[in-house]
């Protein structure tokens, strides 16, 4: 039976996607979703490792079928759409009703920011699926510090005389007790961030945070940079409503239309993307993809080793490419997401590999247009089309893995530049006072008592750690 299964998902592709087990009698019996299929797939193979009932239902297995999408919050769509309305008999988790989370806002003359499970209201704007509620609370924390939308219900807040908690904490404007000028400007905000289109608000608080920097307001320059980071956050972690069109999503074909817009085979292409804060933490990335989807094997992080570069787009961009056709996998294209100077540097870097520029105009997901490998302008392809989806899936997965690798770097320097001023405190220790207090902060409000109890630590070294942070001497 093993050997038999084994040659049903033997040519199962290492992508995001969903998978779908039939019987002999052709009978749908169970579907999933996967992050990497393949793997997905052969956890099946050992049958006394799987849930009784999937025992049950892994040796009725005759057939098994794959669809392939961008993205495993794609597979997450699909999946709940097959389910919904496929009924396999062997799904037992969202067959009784249950959906994933979801947001909503209602339609009232101040709309309410909630979540529920359930079936889809006219009266209020539905955002999601989100993969877990953790995912969607955290969604709803960014707005609430972005956009101070309410979050209570219409009786509890007829029922307010003064503002609450939330308001108190800056997560709410208190439209129960107080006037509002710019509620509706908020909500539109709002919109934005929950259909993923987070860049522009990312800009402009960028801009805001120099200007507070300059002003030397560090306070406001800090909710900048917190808000900058929530957004940040929220932009790459969403399943977008506007983005569920992905889920029936033809890779192979699409990879097959670029080969065919561009005249080039592709075995392997790689999308290129810079991240830095005003010249700190100055980071690069590279994802890789083909015929199958993305091949994260030949996905890469730099870091910058010219630091004169840091701060400079096209100088950071020329080391990065430089970096990754030495040292890296076979490139048969390259995609950089920028404008003229990004595809000319790159061209320079790496003259004999076609280059590609995805350049986002003056709308993100709306003005998107190309720069050949010849150094031409194309503005014509259909928004809708396999081609326009692929190019920009790749892009933003080319974004989303740079700002999570310098999310990274900037947390771990913030963290180093504190520890390491204190004598002995070297990386087990550091390891052990964060695992155990969770943050620097917490760690620097932490009593000497506190600081003992920390496992590995010892009595001298939490002395120390104590007079470091309350400037004593013990």
């Amino acid at each position: 039976m093993n050997i038999q299964f084994s040659d049903l998902i033997e040519n199962s592709p290492r992508a995001p996607g969903v998978y779908k087990m039939y019987d002999a009698g052709d009978n749908l019996l169970y579907v999933g979703k996967a992050k990497n299929l393949s793997n997905r797939l052969n956890q099946y193979m050992d049958i006394s490792k799987l849930e009784p009932h999937k025992q049950v239902m892994r040796s009725l297995v005759a057939r098994v079928e794959w669809e392939i999408t961008p993205t495993e919050s794609d597979a997450l769509i699909l999946e709940q759409k097959l389910i919904k309305t496929l009924k396999p008999k062997y799904n037992i988790m969202l067959t009784d009703g249950k959906m994933y989370p979801m947001i909503a806002l209602t339609h009232s003359e101040f709309p309410r920011l909630l979540k529920f499970r359930g079936k889809i209201s006219q009266r209020r704007d539905v955002y999601g699926p989100y993969p877990s509620v953790t995912a969607l609370n955290e969604t709803i924390k960014t707005i609430q510090k972005v956009c101070r939308l309410r979050t209570c219900t219409d009786t509890f807040m007829r029922n307010r005389t003064r503002p609450c908690l939330l308001y108190q904490i800056g997560r709410c404007s208190a439209p129960c007790t107080l006037p509002q000028t710019n509620y509706n400007e908020n909500v539109a905000l709002a919109r934005r961030i929950l259909t993923g289109d987070s860049q522009p608000i990312i800009a402009d608080l960028t801009k805001q945070m120099k200007k507070f920097s300059e002003q030397m307001d560090f306070e406001s320059a800090a909710e900048c940079r917190d808000k900058i980071a929530a957004l940040t956050q929220t932009s790459n972690r969403g399943i977008r409503r506007n983005r569920v069109y992905s889920a029936n999503f033809d890779w192979q074909n699409a990879v097959n239309d670029l080969e065919q817009w561009l005249g080039i085979k592709i075995e392997c292409a790689g999308v290129f993307d810079n991240s830095h804060l005003f010249g700190k933490n100055p980071v690069g990335a590279m994802i890789t993809f083909g015929h199958d989807g993305f091949i994260k094997s030949g996905y890469r992080h730099f870091k910058l080793r010219d630091m004169a570069r840091a701060g400079n787009d096209i100088a950071m961009m020329n080391e990065f490419v430089s970096r990754a056709i030495t040292r890296g996998p076979k490139l048969d294209l390259i995609i950089v997401d920028g404008g003229p100077a990004q595809w000319n540097i790159a061209h320079e870097t790496a003259p004999d590999i076609p280059i590609l520029g995805v350049t986002k105009g003056v709308v993100r997901d709306g003005d998107e247009h190309f720069i050949m490998p010849d150094g031409t302008v194309y503005r014509d392809m259909p928004k809708d089309s396999r081609l326009f989806l692929l190019l920009r899936a790749v892009r933003d997965e080319a974004h989303r893995f740079v700002i999570t690798f310098h999310r990274t770097v900037r947390a771990k320097k913030m963290t180093s530049s504190v520890l390491d001023e204190i004598d002995d405190i070297g990386p087990k220790r550091k390891h052990a006072l964060l695992t155990h207090f969770g943050s620097v902060r917490a760690i620097s409000d932490a009593s000497l008592d506190a600081l003992m109890h920390v496992p590995g630590l010892g009595r001298a070294a939490a002395k120390k750690i104590y007079a470091h942070f309350h400037s004593e001497v013990l």
